[in-house]
């Protein structure tokens, strides 16, 4: 049930934006999910819903929804730094655009306390939406590029945590 709770606050944004509020008629659905732990330490659990024509190997091109459920505290500079990061697995990028993403990152993504969750929608062609556990909105960061990217960071073949995208993916893994 709370799983459900969550995806329908993640999902009430999509609402605003002329979509349908719910999850089975947004067309999402759970995907998998997974500990991500740090050298034996729980960082946090991540919850993936996709669209069931979802596949791995074009996950940019269709509506995601991700959320992160923290169990430790970070600043939302570090969450911001350290995916940019991870971003740079995916494609290189200039300085610049690494400034000015981190930049963007840093005015949305506010601090986070151990049991607090952030979630992301992924806005083919559009951007990256970041709410709050509550489902408020964070903001939107408008470069589809970057979208692509920050997702990355969980979806992309060059994930640095492999069997945390296996898990995520889950069924969908499989396809591609």
């Amino acid at each position: 049930m709370r799983r459900r709770t969550l995806l329908a606050a993640a999902l009430a944004p999509l609402a605003a934006h002329g979509h349908e509020p719910s999850a089975r008629q947004a067309g999402l659905q759970p995907a998998g999910e997974s500990l991500f732990k740090v050298w034996g330490f729980e960082v946090y659990v991540a919850r993936l819903w996709v669209a069931p024509d979802f596949k791995a190997a074009d996950f940019a091109a269709r509506p995601l929804a991700l959320e992160l459920a923290y169990r430790r505290a970070f600043s939302g500079a570090d969450i911001a730094r350290r995916s940019l990061t991870e971003m740079r697995r995916q494609e290189s990028f200039d300085d610049a655009q690494a400034a000015r993403w981190e930049s963007q990152l840093n005015a949305l993504l506010p601090d986070v306390r151990a049991g607090e969750s952030l979630s992301g929608l992924h806005r083919p062609g559009e951007g990256a939406e970041f709410l709050r556990s509550d489902g408020r909105s964070l903001g939107l960061l408008r470069d589809a590029r970057f979208s692509k990217l920050f997702f990355g960071i969980w979806l992309s073949p060059r994930t640095s945590e492999p069997a945390l995208r296996r898990a995520l993916l889950g069924p969908f893994a499989e396809a591609g």
